[in-house]
């Protein structure tokens, strides 16, 4: 039978030549092949050229059909007049990417015989030998009608097939059995398709906006487009999607925009697998690069290729889910409730409900009210018994969302309604979400439409700016619903107490509004920020707070890990900037949903205790008022005091003070009362060298008392690279009489604490065997592989100092590739330069490091020596970038 497709484009496949070449001595196989690959050779140079993926995904299509055609004739089917063959899948629908499979069905009338069996083998080995990757089903009608019944995947497959050869009465027997009225009528088949796209897209987290999206499964990927088609066929009975125009489901608009969508995520798909040579679906970090520059993005001030080329595929997605949920919303109405006693409730003038979806009282209602492009998503919040908006209605906000104009911004309307949104609070997000989705909020705020897209070509940022910003949003909500509660319990107390929830929901809103334009975003955002406030009649006092708020957004995150939250200086210092607890409160709140909505994998419990205790430090501070003075000297006695009160062996007095004057005062400052009595007693008590477990809230803390020497920062670190635990914190007390005490606070690779008694057993031994051994046989390299990822984002090491005059010493901060053994090979630069550390701030953003650490000579002073300064840099660009390189 002839295929449906007229392309017989004579360069892809040569009837003739083919013909010819059979009659000659070489062996069919061959020939096929030859002309399967000369087929492929001149698909690909044209794609290359022209970039039309359309013409080839169908022309490959009709390629295969031709030689799979002939194969069938070879294996001698003819004689079988109760055999047909069917494309199935997107192979049926006549769609072939470069590398996708070619699903066949061999349909027969009844239990195939023996003859029949073995032309099935000969002809599905022909097609793998000849390089086709088949899949195939051999099945009789009655088989077909089963399984359709039991697997709505087999019967979406089956609904897009189509008919290569055999006899007709048998492909329309197949179509009679899986017809609506057999199997999985409409109702049925539109809730389990509709079912199956939900459980996809919560693979996906229900966005299509990661770092790596699948072309094809990801939410507002092809699939989408598919599903569309799906139900078009099945319930119309529409052979393309230009059908539902017809149907008035589609506008013309609508449909061109459905296939330049397509048309652009084809065009990926296709680069994708002749660039992998295999049926790759996922955009990975390892193809971004070469797929942008064959689309011509290029690197410029404006951003990289990369990040140009993803914004389009974002912007794109958006659009096709934009375009899913409305029509797949139309069908439902249609399929599912045509039969449903309609029941309408008046909302206003403007709006009424419709059997629980929010719809215009006329088509007219935009045009007359552009204010009601706002109004209808506040009348969401107001009335929590509404589904969604009705399919007819969204078509007339994307239509009319041109009208959001200068004018329209200042109609105090249009102002009151947009500030009352985030006022109201109850469905914020989710509305957020669907103005978002409805090109609503980048039409008002049209520099939120620049970031809509936008990715930062990093593993830090794994989200697109405007989806973490709803992200950050629906975190700080989640605190006030009282079923999520338990999640975060200090901060869902603490949102209660804020007098205008609003103004941090602005701020989260605004903080990174002003990304990807260059220049500091903060004070970018603090600018417009502020503007915006005071356009939307906030008091000057609000307005400076949600302006103060973005501004400062980062200053907490950074003050906790990157300086020595121990040191009453740097509380003082942050207290400073924050200026009162009212300040403090919102910008907590701020930096905890922040975070977490950057990336989920780089919050864990020891953060969560490290913005805790910077919170509860800052703020008794603040409590005692900008005059009280922290007093270091006071600190330590009031820490002494208490430990003395907990030792048990008190007749020891003079020996426990002459020990804690060889310990050093910094060692208090780091502390708690009881840590510093098991301590002691521990000290007093054994030889040195010392290991024990310290209590860390949200990691395991080691402390180890030793002798002084060179190579202690090198083995500990090297101990627990070698054990695979990650060092988030540390520091290093050099003390009298060649005292040293260190602290680490590490966790397992996958941001958990170590659970297992037995492991924490077996680290306190390594270490104490590790820290002994003077021969350092453990300092080998670490060779283990650098993660895939890791390595399209290398880190150039960069090295700076500054000194801190007041504790006498250096301040070095170094970002570079986090590569595995990275402080290993940070603790080899220290000891050939002879470096002693103090404290190490470790803080990891997924595919780098910024590590700061507080520095001596082996004199314990700070280092003004250029040379030594030079040796440190030098090796450690040295002994880092040939890791990564």
């Amino acid at each position: 039978m002839q295929t449906e497709f007229e392309l017989t484009d004579i360069e892809v496949f040569d009837q003739q030549a083919f013909e010819n070449d059979l009659k000659t001595d070489t062996p069919a196989i061959k020939v096929f092949r030859n002309a399967l690959d000369k087929g492929h050779r001149i698909l690909k140079e044209r794609f290359e050229a022209n970039h039309d993926a359309t013409n080839y995904v169908l022309q490959r299509a009709w390629l295969v059909d031709q030689l799979v055609l002939k194969a069938w004739v070879r294996c001698a089917f003819l004689e079988h007049n109760s055999v047909a063959l069917l494309a199935v899948g997107g192979y049926g629908r006549g769609e072939l990417h470069p590398k996708s499979d070619v699903d066949l069905l061999i349909l027969l009338e009844s239990e195939m015989d023996d003859t029949i069996k073995t032309c099935i083998e000969q002809l599905i080995q022909f097609l793998w030998d000849i390089g086709l990757k088949v899949g195939q089903g051999v099945r009789t009608l009655a088989e077909c009608e089963k399984e359709v019944a039991a697997d709505i995947t087999v019967a979406t497959n089956l609904i897009e097939a189509r008919l290569l050869t055999g006899p007709e009465h048998l492909f329309k027997a197949l179509k009679a059995a899986i017809a609506p009225d057999r199997s999985w009528d409409h109702k049925a088949f539109f809730s389990a398709k509709v079912q199956e796209q939900t459980k996809r897209h919560d693979k996906y987290e229900d966005s299509g906006y990661n770092l790596e999206p699948n072309v094809k499964e990801g939410p507002g990927g092809l699939r989408d487009i598919q599903m569309i088609g799906w139900v078009a066929k099945r319930y119309f009975g529409a052979t393309s999607l230009h059908d539902l125009i017809q149907h008035g489901f589609l506008t013309e608009n609508e449909y061109q925009s459905l296939s330049e969508a397509q048309e652009f995520l084809w065009e990926i798909r296709c680069f994708l697998h002749l660039l992998v040579k295999r049926g790759e679906e996922r955009l990975l970090f390892d193809y971004q690069g070469v797929i942008a520059s064959a689309f011509d993005c290029k690197d410029d001030d404006a951003g990289l290729g990369v990040e140009k080329l993803m914004k389009r595929y974002y912007r794109t997605i958006k659009e096709i889910r934009t375009l899913n949920d409305m029509l797949l919303q139309l069908f439902e109405e249609v399929i599912l409730y045509a039969d449903t006693p309609t029941v309408v409730l008046p909302l206003n003038k403007r709006f009424q409900i419709r059997n629980n979806f929010i719809e215009v009282t006329n088509k007219a209602v935009f045009l007359n009210y552009p204010y009601a492009l706002l109004e209808i998503f506040l009348l969401i919040q107001e009335n929590p018994a509404i589904q969604g908006i009705r399919a007819s209605t969204i078509r007339l906000i994307l239509h009319y969302g041109y009208l959001i104009d200068d004018v329209f911004r200042q109609d105090l309307r249009a102002r009151s309604l947009f500030l009352e949104i985030f006022r109201h609070q109850e469905g914020l997000t989710h509305v957020l979400r669907k103005m978002n989705r409805y090109n609503i909020l980048a039409a008002y705020i049209p520099s939120f439409g620049k970031i809509v897209g936008q990715m930062q070509y990093d593993l830090f940022h794994i989200y697109t700016v405007e989806q973490h910003t709803l992200f950050v949003l629906r975190n700080l909500r989640r605190l006030n619903v009282p079923e999520f509660a338990q999640e975060f319990p200090f901060c869902s107390k603490l949102i209660q107490s804020i007098p205008k929830a609003e103004l941090l929901y602005l701020a989260a809103f605004f903080h990174d509004i002003a990304k990807g334009r260059g220049g500091d975003h903060s004070k970018l955002g603090e600018i417009e920020t502020l503007n915006f406030c005071h356009l939307h009649g906030l008091s000057d006092n609000d307005a400076r707070l949600v302006a103060w708020l973005v501004r400062h957004h980062l200053i907490m995150s950074m003050t906790a890990q990157r300086q020595d939250i121990s040191d009453p200086e740097v509380i003082k210092t942050f207290a400073r900037q924050v200026t009162d607890t009212l300040h403090l409160d919102y910008l907590y709140l701020l930096t905890v949903a922040d975070i977490r909505a950057t990336n989920p994998e780089l919050w864990n419990g020891w953060k969560n205790s490290l913005m805790l205790e910077l919170y509860h430090k800052t703020k008794a501070f603040l409590s005692k008022g900008h005059g009280h003075v922290l007093n270091k000297q006071r600190h330590i006695e009031g820490i002494q005091k208490n430990a003395r009160k907990l030792i048990t062996e008190s007749e020891l007095e003079n020996e426990i003070s002459n020990l804690w004057q060889k310990i050093g005062d910094d060692y208090f400052l780091s502390s708690s009362p009881e840590e510093v009595a098991r301590e002691t007693e521990a000290m007093l008590n054994n030889t040195i060298p010392i290991v024990l477990e310290r209590e860390s809230k949200g990691g395991n803390g080691f402390i180890l008392i030793t002798a002084d020497r060179d190579y202690l920062f090198a083995d500990t670190t090297a101990f627990f690279e070698r054990k695979n635990l990650s060092i988030i914190d540390a520091y290093i007390i050099p003390g009298e009489d060649d005292y040293n005490i260190s602290a680490y606070t590490v966790l397992e690779k996958n941001g958990e604490q170590i659970s297992s008694v037995e492991r924490i057993k077996e680290i306190l031994e390594g270490l104490k065997q590790a820290i002994s051994d003077e021969s350092h046989s453990h300092l080998a390299p670490i060779n283990r592989r650098l993660p895939r990822k890791i390595k399209y984002f290398p880190v150039a090491t960069n090295v700076t100092f500054k000194q801190d005059h007041l504790h006498n010493h250096t301040i070095m901060e170094i970002k570079t590739t986090d590569s595995p053994g990275v402080l290993s090979r940070i603790a080899e630069a220290f000891r050939t330069c002879k470096i002693r550390v103090k404290t190490a701030k470790i803080t990891t953003f997924s595919s780098h490091i910024e590590d700061v650490f507080f520095i001596t000579d082996y004199e314990n002073h700070a280092l003004f020596s250029m040379t030594q300064l030079d040796c440190l840099r030098t090796k450690l660009s040295d002994l880092l970038d040939k890791e990564v390189h």
